[in-house]
């Protein structure tokens, strides 16, 4: 089944957004990495640098009250979904000012004011909770769609194949977005499987399977912007694989022995940054001087948040006990 994906190039401050996401989500990263590694803070995140292309594209075809559902290696996803840098930080750092209040840590980040639903660390395990999401806005006669993201090893775990059957069967407004970094974990894909596109994978289910350079924002809107209508409709749900790289490793600290030197200096040449900035100046919807501005204001504003979230106090022990059970009191039995 095919997929009607428009090549058209978007406005221009479609496109500054997404450089913007792109840019605080690079900037969020690199300043917990630089905590971490001078000692100033502990903590750890799986690193997303070199799949921020990705989040441009995502956050400006989803609105506020569709919902999103990601993984550990999230935080540039949480960004496109509007989460706020400071709620994100200082969850990683277990501060009161946390979007989970700093309970939930790095893995567990939920954000629901801006339809952030849930953060799992259990790979492929989101799945079926956005197929569940997806259907609660059907049975709510809500438009809202659902879009989960997940990696190239998820797409190996039963729960990927029945949260996706389930949701062809039922035309679920769901959106599957691959962010196929090429290694689960410490495994390059071409030891865990033999198709060669994930994409592929949607002719099972018979829904559309598409496969974007993970690298270009531009690319990825698009295809996204097409799944999304199609999900809002009610045509049911598509699978879009992002081809994009780990630059980082796993973890923070990752030294990635099990990686060739020369296939990450190859994969580091096609960044999507430097790309994306000769795009924009090259059709005239930015100078040099203004991406710098732009690039310096992410910074800027990761440097106020990062502030916020140090002066502000671990949770209380009263915490260990609140969210846990629902308050039925005046609920009808």
């Amino acid at each position: 089944m095919q997929l009607d994906v428009s090549s058209d190039i978007p406005e221009a401050e479609t496109l500054l957004t997404m450089y913007r996401t792109m840019t605080l989500a690079r900037a969020c990263e690199a300043r917990l990495r630089k905590g971490f590694g001078s000692g100033e803070f502990a903590g750890v995140i799986w690193p997303s640098r070199g799949q921020e292309a990705i989040a441009g594209g995502m956050s400006t075809v989803l609105r506020r009250d569709d919902r999103l559902v990601t993984t550990y290696r999230g935080i540039h996803d949480l960004i496109a979904k509007g989460v706020p840098p400071a709620e994100i930080m200082g969850e990683v750092l277990g501060r009161g000012v946390g979007a989970s209040g700093g309970k939930g840590g790095t893995m567990h980040i939920t954000c629901p004011e801006a339809g952030v639903m849930l953060s799992t660390g259990i790979v492929g395990s989101g799945l079926p909770v956005a197929a569940g999401l997806a259907l609660a806005a059907r049975l709510q006669g809500s438009d809202r769609v659902v879009a989960v993201c997940f990696g190239d090893g998820a797409t190996n775990t039963g729960s990927f194949h029945e949260a996706v059957n389930l949701a062809a069967v039922w035309d679920l407004p769901l959106v599957l977005i691959c962010q196929n970094n090429q290694y689960a974990e410490l495994t390059p894909i071409e030891d865990t499987m033999r198709v060669e596109r994930i994409a592929d994978r949607a002719a099972a289910y018979a829904i559309p399977g598409i496969q974007v350079d993970g690298n270009d924002p531009v690319a990825v809107h698009n295809a996204l912007s097409a799944a999304v209508d199609r999900a809002r409709s009610g045509a049911g749900p598509t699978l879009v694989e992002c081809l994009t790289f780990r630059y980082a490793g796993h973890y923070v600290g990752d030294p990635q022995v099990y990686m060739a030197k020369d296939r990450l200096e190859k994969a580091m040449r096609d960044d999507p940054f430097p790309r994306f900035e000769r795009f924009l100046v090259e059709h005239g919807v930015a100078d040099v001087d203004r991406l710098a501005a732009l690039g310096a204001a992410a910074v800027a504003e990761i440097d106020d948040a990062i502030a916020c979230v140090l002066d502000s106090p671990e949770p209380p022990l009263g915490e260990l006990e609140a969210d846990i059970y629902a308050d039925l009191a005046g609920m009808p039995r």
